[in-house]
């Protein structure tokens, strides 16, 4: 029976991923399966999760997705020794207002599965405040369990015994303690952690990850204090329908944001899936009958994209007789033009007219909840999709028909609808599931 144990903290950058990737590798060059996934809607992490375990990580959403879908998703660590589901942002962190199961938030995922919450908890810059942090968190919502912390980033053995003995004192069991590590650090860039396929060493840093936290962390405690999980069977599956029989993907270093669970429910429901490099100036597969283009990182290699003759002239010419869809960077390259962070304008594609700037940085960040007004790949007009939008863009003009009337997570309409023009669409959220 797998042993499932969630891994949160008090806020952001504290080192839950760090913890997770070194756990998972310590457990598995002792012998044991283990399964990861990514509490709220982060598409970078998965990639480090599988990278660390030999094993697929998959998205679980309490805002976006129903029980049914997360039991589905869940399924996977059955045959697993450990299972372990990392969370995003501080533990109780969600949004003001219920989505589908929940807030999003980490807890959410804790309490539905019955799983313990081991803290990652960064005492820098203070000592016995740590203590009452993490007693505020055990007590905070009655149906959450915390099984005890990690320390991350202790100044020296003296800042340690201090925090130490007050999470002691208030009933907290401390697995180990974390001294400040450079070479366990995981390189980062404006969307997050630099992607897990860009980095030609990460295994490497695992392995130290691993025997560093090894070294440290008691990890005998830490797997005990896991909770025994037997899954319950799924009523149904995910909602998906595929946008197509057979799907030209754009997949390389400007196109790789597009949740895992999504690719496997096309799959799974009989899709074909075709990669192509617009980087390395490939066209889609002609013998696609949809191309999708998803997000990423296009405003590093603009003027790559720009150059590439033969990406562009074969997508336009598919476009001509069969959909395309993007979303945010693939939207953005859909578009007319974009302007780099240098204040550079680049040509894209111009399937629509679409004109964006990173040369003055505007944050979009947050769910998404869509009501198509018109059809897209997989979906018909009144469908209501689920998703999240992760962006530093200034919208210079959005000139086509809306695709969707689109709320943010309380509801208030916003201004990035998508965009429509012939058979060409796009979206600026990247999709997670549609509502049943």
């Amino acid at each position: 029976m797998p042993a499932g144990l969630v891994i949160s903290a008090p806020a952001s950058g504290v080192g839950k991923t760090t913890l997770t990737l070194a756990l998972a590798r310590a457990w598995r060059n002792r012998g044991l399966n283990v399964q990861c996934f990514k509490s709220g809607p982060d598409y970078i992490d998965p990639a480090f999760h599988a990278a660390a375990t030999g094993r697929a990580s998959v998205n679980v959403d309490s805002w976006a997705m129903d029980r049914g879908t997360i039991a589905h998703l869940v399924g996977r660590g059955t045959d697993a020794d450990v299972v372990l589901a990392e969370g995003s942002m501080g533990l109780f962190d969600g949004v003001a207002a219920r989505g589908v199961s929940g807030t999003g938030a980490t807890a959410d995922i804790a309490e539905m599965l019955g799983w313990p919450v081991l803290l990652v908890i960064d005492p820098s810059g203070q000592a016995q405040t740590a203590a009452a942090i993490a007693a505020g968190l055990r007590d905070y919502r009655a149906g959450v369990r915390l099984a005890g912390v990690v320390l991350n980033r202790v100044a020296s053995p003296r800042h340690e015994d201090l925090v130490r003995r007050a999470l002691n004192d208030a009933g907290i069991a401390v697995f180990g303690a974390l001294p400040r590590h450079a070479e366990i650090s995981l390189p980062k860039r404006h969307l997050g952690l630099v992607q897990a396929e860009e980095q030609a060493e990460i295994g490497k840093l695992i392995d130290e990850a691993a025997r560093f936290v090894a070294e440290h962390v008691d990890l005998d405690e830490v797997l005990g204090s896991a909770a025994s999980w037997s899954p319950q069977p799924a009523a149904n599956g995910m909602n998906v329908t595929p946008p197509g029989q057979r799907i030209a993907l754009a997949r390389d270093a400007a196109f790789s944001f597009i949740y895992p669970h999504m690719l496997e429910a096309w799959r799974a429901a009989g899709a074909e899936i075709s990669t192509f490099s617009p980087l390395a100036d490939e066209a889609p597969d002609a013998g696609a009958d949809v191309c999708w283009l998803p997000g990423g990182y296009p405003e590093l290699h603009a003027g790559t994209i720009a150059a590439n003759a033969r990406f562009r002239s074969g997508l336009r010419a598919f476009a001509g007789t069969r959909p395309v869809h993007g979303e945010c960077g693939g939207y953005m390259v859909l578009g007319a033009a974009l302007t780099d962070a240098d204040g550079i304008r680049h040509e894209m594609t111009g399937l629509l007219g679409l004109e964006t700037s990173f040369a003055k940085r505007r944050m979009h960040l947050g769910y998404r909840l869509a009501a198509l007004a018109a059809p897209m790949p997989g979906h018909q007009v009144g469908a209501r999709l689920r998703g999240h939008e992760f962006h530093y863009t200034t919208i210079v003009a959005q000139p086509d028909t809306p695709l969707a009337v689109v709320h943010d997570a309380t509801g208030a309409v916003i201004a990035e609808t998508g965009s429509r023009r012939g058979l060409a669409t796009g979206t600026f959220f990247h999709l997670i599931a549609e509502d049943r």
